[in-house]
């Protein structure tokens, strides 16, 4: 079976995705946040900082160990492509027997669904100013991994197993990834997860306690990355702005990584592994092992 037209093209466009030219906005965004990120780290040590990051990194953990938190409808979705015509889509794995082409023209615009979303969540929480950190970044990620989940399904993923949970985490490093060598981490983990599913290898779960440390490495780092990047909500009069504007962005770029990634893993069990574009080595283990793992964060006692 070969690649219809339409997907040959939404292969290049997930590969030139994957391989980003830096332009001129790209440089510029580096610029701005590079001094964002040198402040974050200066104001890490501040008084209360510690608490702040602490509470973010329990309220993370406990969000990104329950599958309850960001599950989705899939008999929604499957009745969606009924709705579309495609009648004989009564599960899950039926919808890799679409062409792309279908499925896109099914999850629509879904990206706008959860800017929007992200949008009035950042306007609200951004104003309250350092309390509200806490609250905020765990609303915020819940909201994407339920955007996480509904491309997983719409794209044929049953996002209840362990696998599918690691690498809708990755997406979230991804995402949130300050630096090249980061990114480099997250998309080894993705990399691994989509060639050894495409190759129908059999997983090998992870032991609770091993899975529980994965995840809970995961929260931290995110816990760290993202305060960091919230602290300018603390600014009089910012705050709301600031906060909005952050939370649409980091939305912005899990739906994009979403939507590239899961499209891609679609065409590879439609066509076979080869079909996922190795930027970087995939990962010989389940822990992505960022630098913020081993970050000292300042005592709760501050």
């Amino acid at each position: 079976m070969d690649l219809s037209t339409y997907e040959r093209n939404a292969l290049n466009e997930i590969h030139g995705w994957k391989n980003p030219e830096l332009g001129w906005l790209g440089y510029a965004m580096k610029a701005i946040n590079w001094p964002i990120d040198k402040a974050g780290d200066s104001i890490l040590g501040a008084p209360g900082i510690g608490k702040v990051i602490r509470f973010t990194i329990q309220g993370l953990f406990s969000t990104c160990n329950d599958l309850a938190q960001w599950t989705v409808r899939p008999n929604t979705i499957l009745e969606e492509y009924r709705k579309a015509g495609h009648s004989s889509i009564n599960k899950i794995s039926d919808i890799v027997s679409l062409d792309l082409e279908d499925c896109d023209r099914v999850i629509g615009w879904l990206n706008m669904k959860y800017k929007g979303m992200a949008l009035i969540e950042g306007a609200g929480t951004g104003a309250i100013g350092l309390p509200g950190i806490p609250p905020n970044i765990v609303s915020l990620i819940t909201l994407n991994l339920r955007a996480i989940g509904e491309y997983a399904t719409y794209c044929g993923f049953d996002i209840s197993s362990q696998h599918e949970r690691l690498f809708a985490m990755n997406i979230l490093g991804l995402a949130s990834s300050p630096s090249d060598t980061s990114k480099i981490f997250a998309m080894a983990q993705l990399i691994r997860i989509a060639r050894d599913v495409a190759k129908k290898r059999a997983w090998k779960e992870l032991e609770k306690q091993a899975f529980v440390k994965v995840i809970q490495n995961i929260s931290k780092t995110l816990g760290i990355r993202l305060t960091k990047a919230k602290l300018a909500q603390v600014i009089p009069m910012s705050g709301a702005v600031i906060g909005l504007g952050f939370d649409t962005y980091y939305t912005s770029k899990v739906c994009d990584a979403a939507f590239y990634l899961y499209r891609e893993r679609f065409l590879a069990e439609k066509y076979g592994p080869d079909v996922i574009e190795a930027t970087v080595e995939p990962a010989e283990n389940a822990d992505p092992e960022y630098p913020e793992e081993d970050e000292i964060i300042p005592d709760i006692t501050d």
